[in-house]
């Protein structure tokens, strides 16, 4: 069997080490906290308000 060379072999690599159970839990972990990191940052944006669309000016009623 030859020895693998390329980026291929080497995600191939990766992902086989990754998976084993001490690294998959770290990954896991990982992966969990950049979930919730990015939904954090997301929630926190503010969006554009397009430019000619105000809102319409309240009118005040006079008697």
């Amino acid at each position: 069997m030859e020895t693998e060379t390329g980026p291929g072999a080497a995600i191939r690599s990766f992902a086989r080490w990754v998976t084993t159970p001490p690294q998959a839990y770290a990954a896991y972990f990982v992966a969990l906290v950049l979930v919730a990191v990015l939904s954090f940052y997301v929630g926190t944006l503010r969006p554009k308000k397009p430019l000619g669309m105000a809102p319409p000016p309240v009118t005040v009623p006079r008697n």
